[in-house]
């Protein structure tokens, strides 16, 4: 009788190793494209906002596995762990100016980011859309004083307006987002970017290439949930297939 090139409980535990990392593989990757649907209902939310930044999220993989025959311990090939997020970058090219008329609106054209004092100390954003508090004093929608190009709250001419080139414009560096449109980082000097007034700079958010994007990861997770259940039913398959063998 001619005896076969391997056990029969050496392929199950090749098969079985096989199918249980292809579950880790569908899995790792239905939580990246989750972290991604979360980065991209983001942008979207933001795609009216002044200023804002859209991130990109980069994925890598898990480090290959390499796999071997249980008997003879020959290498048969190599399987991936699956891909995770390797790094989020927010892009800050410069959005488009929109002419507003509103004197207290401003944008930089240009690098830079404007600075507020917080009650967590020094924030800098993109964001322009500025307005005047009972101090006569130039303020972000939170209230948060916007900071001259002496370092110190602008205040507003008799006339309710502001001087353009008194308002200050901070290079920044390693900008990381904060929240509420707002970044820290290590100022760096006077941006090199030009201030103006009576126009706002619109959000990043290119809303209808983000929406392919948004697609494009839902269609990537749901491709992931068919592969867990096809690896479900060959396991229950291959199970049942086992029990069946005359011992």
């Amino acid at each position: 009788m001619v005896q076969p090139p391997f056990k029969l409980g050496s392929f199950c535990r090749l098969h079985g190793e096989v199918m249980e990392r292809g579950l880790y593989i569908a899995a790792a990757g239905m939580l990246a494209e989750q972290a991604r649907q979360d980065q991209i209902s983001q942008d979207l939310a933001n795609s009216a906002t002044s200023g804002y930044k859209p991130d990109r999220v980069a994925q890598r993989s898990f480090a290959d596995t390499l796999l071997e025959n249980s008997r003879t311990h020959q290498p048969i090939g190599k399987l991936g762990g699956g891909p995770q997020i390797g790094v989020v970058k927010t892009n800050f090219a410069q959005g488009p100016l929109q002419q507003t008329g509103s004197a207290l609106d401003f944008a930089i054209s240009g690098e830079g980011f404007f600075a507020v004092a917080t009650t967590k100390g020094v924030r800098y954003t993109r964001d322009g859309s500025f307005q005047s508090n009972g101090s006569g004093q130039l303020v972000d929608q939170f209230g948060n004083p916007v900071l001259g190009t002496n370092g110190k709250p602008v205040k507003l001419s008799a006339d309710g307006t502001v001087d353009a080139s008194t308002v200050g414009c901070i290079s920044l560096t390693n900008p990381q987002k904060a929240g509420d449109g707002q970044y820290t980082g290590t100022a760096a000097g006077p941006g090199s970017g030009e201030v103006s007034s009576g126009v706002l700079e619109a959000s990043g958010v290119d809303a209808s290439h983000t929406m392919i994007e948004m697609m494009a990861s839902l269609r990537a997770y749901e491709a992931g949930q068919k592969a867990i259940s096809a690896i479900d039913q060959t396991l229950q398959m291959a199970a049942q297939q086992a029990a069946n063998v005359p011992a």
